[in-house]
């Protein structure tokens, strides 16, 4: 029996009719078993999982309307179907009322059985389907989904809008944990594809010799432990969007192939002369320079070409700080929602976020993510998170991150302006932490007390 055959239940209590039914659907590639009873149909529905029942109307005893009830209460999406002599519509909409999928009139012709049983079949896969794109729906990833106010953000919203209209191939690029994929997302749910799906494949995460059955599919016996038919990431995304991330990871072999589906829209599974066509459109991304990798020979130059019809630009977490408190608020807020009533209201010291605000972030959003929730968790029975609940490194971020938060802009900078007002605000910070005592100041900025003095008198001056 294949392995994908549909398990059926006969309920038939005419032995030879129940035979002779259970025999050609056994050659149509049904598993078969059956019952002469509706007592003995639901003690089989106690022990096995049924894809489909179909069962007489009228039996000895229990009649196939409770079978039914009893068999749709214990697996919502079993199939049932009710076969019966005395076809009134009375029988026919009670039978569906307590979860018939359909009925059939005694005398019936096999093909007429197996018609109304591909019509169920093919009804459940479209509810199974329908149920995952509003599954997919429901997570709203739109572009409120993806957290920003800063000026690199606004610009990077203007394109997102122009761009999810269209059904032009992206290359997304950005640092590792700055969001690729969320506004991967963001794109296909605000486009013409969002009723379809939207399926991902990390490149980087599969091992180069099961990437290929992984994007492309197998059939089977195409290699050891292919054992049935499988679809692959590009027959699943069909009409929808398929997100490629680290594609720059990808080996020569598996661009040549690339290529081809972007630019025929067809593909074979790995064992396969078979060629499907496939509608999808693809978003790829990646954190290594791609340019930089063609020119090195690693990337094949009409793939990138392919790739990079509009490329996207995610600025790094560090590049746009002011966003910083926007993430800190989403982040809580979920966290929040998955805690319940049994937590109140979590905000975060003016110290913290300082903190927050300082640090270099070379993980990105998804690092700012983890050291949210770690404060989060650590701070339970409190109602602000403070220095102490965040990750050591970004505890000390105050020390090291100075540098690193200065942008330098294209027309450059007065450098004397910016030490000067660089200086007058550790100072300035020196003395808020201190309540003004210029002497545990002074020690904060491995300055003598004099020293500071002088500086303080020429800050005034300078005011003046």
């Amino acid at each position: 029996m294949p392995d994908n055959a549909k398990h059926l239940l006969l309920v038939e209590d005419e032995g030879p009719l129940r035979k002779a039914v259970a025999e050609q659907l056994g050659d149509r590639g049904y598993d078969v078993d059956q019952a002469d009873s509706g007592e003995v149909a639901i003690a089989r529905l106690a022990d096995f999982a049924y894809d489909i029942i179909i069962t007489d109307l009228r039996l000895p005893g229990i009649d196939g309307s409770a079978v039914v009830e009893a068999a749709s209460a214990r697996y919502p999406d079993i199939i049932a179907i009710v076969v019966t002599g005395y076809g009134t519509v009375r029988d026919a909409v009670e039978a569906i009322k307590r979860g018939a999928w359909d009925f059939v009139n005694k005398p019936f012709q096999i093909d007429e059985l197996l018609h109304v049983l591909d019509s169920a079949l093919e009804q459940r896969r479209l509810k199974s389907e329908n149920a995952y794109l509003r599954a997919q729906l429901e997570e709203r990833y739109r572009f409120e989904g993806v957290v920003g106010k800063s000026r690199a953000m606004e610009h990077l919203f203007q394109l997102l809008e122009t761009v999810a209209a269209t059904n032009s191939t992206l290359l997304i690029i950005g640092e590792t944990g700055s969001g690729k994929e969320v506004v991967a997302r963001a794109i296909h749910h605000n486009s013409p594809r969002r009723l379809h799906r939207f399926v991902a494949l990390n490149c980087s995460a599969i091992p180069e010799t099961l990437l290929e059955a992984e994007l492309f599919g197998h059939v089977r016996g195409a290699f050891t432990g292919a054992v049935t038919n499988r679809q692959g990431r590009l027959e699943q995304a069909h009409k929808g969007t398929l997100f490629l991330d680290e594609v720059g990871t990808m080996s020569a072999a598996l661009q040549m192939k690339l290529l081809r589906v972007l630019q025929e829209r067809e593909f074979e599974r790995v064992g396969d002369s078979h060629t499907t066509k496939v509608d999808v459109r693809v978003i790829a991304a990646t954190n290594s320079d791609l340019g930089r990798l063609v020119a090195d020979g690693l990337f094949r130059e009409d793939l990138f070409y392919r790739l990079n019809v509009i490329p996207v630009q995610l600025p790094s977490l560090r590049e746009r700080k002011e966003d910083i408190p926007l993430f800190v608020q989403h982040f809580l807020g979920q966290f929040g929602a998955v805690a319940g009533s049994s937590r109140p209201p979590v905000t975060v010291s003016q110290e913290a976020m300082r903190r927050l605000m300082a640090y270099a972030w070379p993980g990105n959003v998804r690092q700012l993510e983890n050291a949210i929730e770690r404060a989060f968790a650590l701070s339970v029975g409190r109602s602000q998170i403070e220095v102490a609940d965040l990750p050591p490194e970004i505890q000390q971020a105050q020390e090291v991150a100075l540098s690193s938060a200065i942008t330098l802009p294209e027309d450059g900078v007065d450098l004397e302006r910016l030490v000067a007002s660089i200086e007058r605000d550790l100072i300035q910070r020196s003395l808020d932490r201190t309540s003004g005592n210029k002497g545990r100041a002074a020690k904060l900025l491995n300055l003598k007390r004099t020293t500071l003095v002088e500086k303080l008198k020429r800050i005034a001056r300078d005011r003046v």
